[in-house]
């Protein structure tokens, strides 16, 4: 009898018949879209995705995926996450959060997941604001915000998420934007493709509480000049004609025309392997006294091979067994017993 083949997954095999509960022009609805776009395309059985959110807005996604997946607790996504991958390493997880899920009450198992580097996927939809609680300022909120929680502005100073993740030893980082599509589904792949823990930053519009945070760098006048896509090997052009480029005046970026003297050649050229112009680049946008206006990067900022856990737990378990085999019955009869009254 002749092998029945299965059929090529589509984008409609990964919806649900769940009501989609953002605020109608939310920017969740594009990532939403995306990531069903491009998971029928990485050759994995629909039953090894697994969606892992925490609470938030984005955090609803796991009702709109049709895979396998838990609306977790509020900031522990994460270490929930670890727990599985380490139990089920052949499952291809995926992580949703926000600037306040990951950033402010689950901040520290965010680093720590980077610094442990499991394969995981980890999707950190930035809007600068705390939508589901109705607009109060999150850990990445620009400074002097008025929200409902800061009506004289807020004195915190925000978060940089990529510098972040740098400073925990991710092995990727990357940034692309909600209405974007095409970007956002390369770096969707680009995620998915490196081993280890990836993390994606998405600029995410608020419609309702935060408006229009990040028009400077989706609207189709100001977009050309305000942003700058980082690809590998190639010099930091932007600019409507990609006439203005990026070189390094010692450790300090400047713009510079290709129309007054200077060249390609003279420009900055990326390499995501690195790690210390990685660091000038996730930071491009934080020293207001650097001369000259500087684009925002999107892209891959940096990438880095290193050992995951599970990997090394993997390694560590049989290492261990090899040396000397586990006896369960040994360890439960032996010498050393509790009297509890």
């Amino acid at each position: 009898m002749a092998e029945t083949l299965a059929a090529p997954l589509t984008a409609k095999d990964f919806q649900t018949d769940q009501e989609v509960r953002w605020c109608p022009g939310c920017g969740d609805y594009s990532i939403l879209a995306q990531v069903q776009k491009v998971m029928p395309t990485l050759g994995i059985p629909r039953e090894n995705f697994v969606i892992i959110s925490g609470i938030g807005c984005s955090s609803r996604f796991p009702y709109y995926m049709n895979t396998y997946g838990m609306h977790s607790i509020h900031g522990r996504a994460t270490a929930i996450a670890s727990g599985l991958k380490a139990s089920r390493p052949e499952l291809s997880i995926w992580i949703v959060t926000g600037d306040g899920d990951g950033l402010s009450i689950g901040g520290n198992h965010t680093i720590h997941i980077l610094r442990r580097n499991f394969n995981v996927n980890i999707l950190l939809f930035n809007n600068q604001i705390y939508g589901l609680t109705k607009g109060q300022y999150s850990p990445t909120s620009e400074a002097n915000k008025v929200t409902k929680s800061s009506p004289f502005g807020s004195v915190d100073h925000p978060f940089n998420p990529l510098a972040l993740a740098r400073g925990a030893d991710a092995t990727f980082i990357a940034r692309t934007m909600d209405r974007d599509p095409k970007h956002l589904q390369s770096m969707l792949l680009r995620s998915h493709n490196h081993r280890g823990a990836s993390f994606l930053e998405i600029y995410q519009n608020c419609n309702i509480f935060n408006d229009g945070a990040f028009e400077i760098f989706t609207e189709k006048g100001s977009k050309a000049e305000e942003t700058l896509f980082l690809e590998q090997g190639k010099p930091l052009l932007f600019g409507a004609k990609s006439d203005k480029g990026i070189r390094l005046d010692g450790f300090t970026p400047e713009v510079v025309s290709l129309n007054e003297g200077f060249s390609a050649d003279d420009l900055w050229i990326h390499d995501e392997h690195d790690m210390y112009k990685a660091q000038i680049l996730t930071r491009m946008f934080d020293d207001p006294k650097i001369a000259g206006h500087l684009p925002r990067p999107f892209g891959v900022f940096y990438e880095t091979d290193r050992i995951c856990y599970e990997d090394a737990m993997a390694q560590q378990i049989e290492d261990a067994q090899a040396r000397k085999p586990a006896d369960l019955d040994k360890l439960l009869s032996g010498n050393e017993v509790w009297t509890i009254n």
